[in-house]
């Protein structure tokens, strides 16, 4: 689930060295493993290795020595002169008996192979002149390409493209995954992602603490809540649902209906008097209290077993909706902001961080996030940086919504999201990601957890919807995700002794 930095995994590269693993034993194994994947994915063929002035062009040459060794017939050409090669790279270039080839596309005729060893993780600036001319060339050509740590020219921390970048089919990486391999579009253009080990010692991972992850179950399922014997509404928690008003209120049913689903004891939505009626003709198990205002609101939520409360979807923006969510934010319950809720503050954003509280959870899509957080700039800095800057920013959990959805705490730690489909690009998604997290949020779970299990499970649903879905599938794919995650595996009944 680990994600590290460029810059985290050249610490890692030197803590290793620091207990004595050198640099050319960890070279040796990363292009050795490269070489295997390649022979496994692919039949022979004739190859062409594109190797950079680096550790990654090193990686590339060990790389060409173990295919030229399996029989597999092999060209190479160097980006520069050979002469300039340090270190374990340039010893790694002395084992290689091949011929090194002028850089340039000619190398890439009739190969059916392309290795890109050309730059690793390291790279921080735009692609440019002949490196850019042989991408270039090696994205027209029809063989695949497989990458060497990350596809050359893809940002490796926020996957963005640095002037030019390799469509790859594959790509093997070392020790952990990279952000780069998550974010878009570095992930559509890293194909299928094989992470090899190469002898680091998992505990440097200690010293480094890195804080940010793959959302994954792994990073939220110890707080996940499953009810016991013992366990009844109450204890699950109950959570409040603030309906917009009349001809508004289909996007909180579906938050309703999707908190509940999500494992929320009761639910409430708490509606204004002329969309009462509209409710009731809809709602069922999810209750309904008449609220015309932030003091009714605060009322309500005065009852302590209100454990968290939601407002955003079709609330309408408005100083009344902003007072509202000053009354949430007021109370016991732990809020989930969404849409219009968040739109609400964008005159003075400072108001609604000076209320915030550490597991708060916003849920803005980037316009919502643009217009909140007008100072922070995703564009230079990245969907990750951007969310971590907001979370600090607003003192709050911050789940920044798209195809590669990352989910932010106040204290640093991210998490990218990676298992949801591009089906749920539609109206009404949003709302019921809100009302998922709202319901766990109800169970006690904190705000960073209870966003990242929202998110994955939303995707779990997209998936198990599948193509053609509307919003009004995910909340009662829930059970089908949550079925197939927390079921136990049924065994066959094992035979008495006088059987066997």
């Amino acid at each position: 689930m680990i994600l590290l930095t460029a810059e985290q995994s050249k610490q890692a590269d030197a803590l290793a060295a620091a207990r004595g693993i050198a640099g050319a034993s960890l070279m040796e194994k990363a292009g050795a493993g490269a070489a295997a994947i390649a022979m496994r994915a692919w039949d022979k063929r004739p190859v062409a290795v594109l190797c950079g002035p680096g550790n990654n062009g090193g990686d590339g040459f060990v790389i060409a020595r173990h295919l030229k060794e399996a029989g597999w017939t092999v060209r190479l050409a160097l980006l520069g002169p050979r002469d300039a090669l340090k270190g374990d790279a340039a010893l790694m270039a002395g084992l290689y008996d091949g011929e090194i080839e002028t850089f340039g596309p000619a190398v890439l005729e009739g190969a059916g192979l392309i290795i890109d060893a050309i730059f690793g993780v390291g790279l921080a600036r735009p692609v440019e002149g002949e490196t850019r001319a042989m991408i270039e060339a090696a994205n027209a050509h029809p063989a695949p390409v497989f990458a060497v740590d990350i596809p050359s020219g893809v940002d490796a921390d926020s996957g963005r493209i640095l002037g030019a970048a390799m469509q790859a089919a594959r790509t093997v990486t070392f020790f952990t995954r990279k952000p780069g391999h998550v974010l878009f579009p570095g992930r559509a253009l890293a194909g299928a992602v094989d992470v090899i080990d190469i002898g680091i010692p998992p505990d440097v991972l200690t010293e480094i603490a890195p804080k940010t992850v793959e959302n994954q179950p792994g990073v939220w399922g110890p707080q996940f809540r499953r009810p016991n014997f013992a366990t009844h509404k109450y204890a699950r928690g109950h959570a409040a649902v603030v309906s917009g008003g009349r001809l508004k209120t289909g996007a909180a049913r579906l938050a309703a209906r999707s908190a509940l689903r999500a494992g929320a004891g009761l639910v409430t939505m708490l509606t204004p008097a002329d969309a009462a009626a509209e409710n009731a003709a809809h709602l069922t198990s999810v209750m309904l209290r008449e609220i015309a205002g932030a003091a009714d609101v605060t009322a309500a939520l005065a009852d302590k077993r209100f454990t968290a409360a939601l407002i955003g979807p079709g609330a309408g923006v408005s100083a009344a909706t902003a007072e509202v969510v000053k009354a949430i934010l007021a109370s016991s319950a732990g809020a989930v902001l969404d849409a219009d809720a968040l739109t609400s503050f964008e005159a003075a954003p400072e108001r609604l961080f000076s209320l915030l509280r550490p597991d708060d959870v916003l849920t803005p899509h980037v316009g919502e996030f643009s217009r909140l957080f007008k100072e922070v700039d995703g564009d230079s800095s990245g969907r990750l940086e951007a969310a971590r800057q907001a979370a600090a920013k607003a003192g709050a959990v911050v789940i920044l919504k798209g195809a590669d959805t990352v989910i932010a705490a106040p204290d640093g730690r991210a998490a990218i999201n990676a298992n949801a489909p591009a089906d749920l690009a539609t109206a009404g998604s949003g709302d019921v990601l809100a009302g998922i997290v709202a319901g766990l949020r109800a169970q006690g779970m904190s705000g960073f957890e209870a966003a990242c299990a929202g998110v994955w499970l939303h995707g779990g649903c997209g998936q198990a919807a599948g193509p053609g879905l509307i919003a009004e599938d995910l909340p009662d794919a829930l059970p089908i995700v949550l079925k197939s995650l927390l079921s136990p595996p049924q065994q066959a009944p094992q035979p008495r002794d006088h059987e066997q």
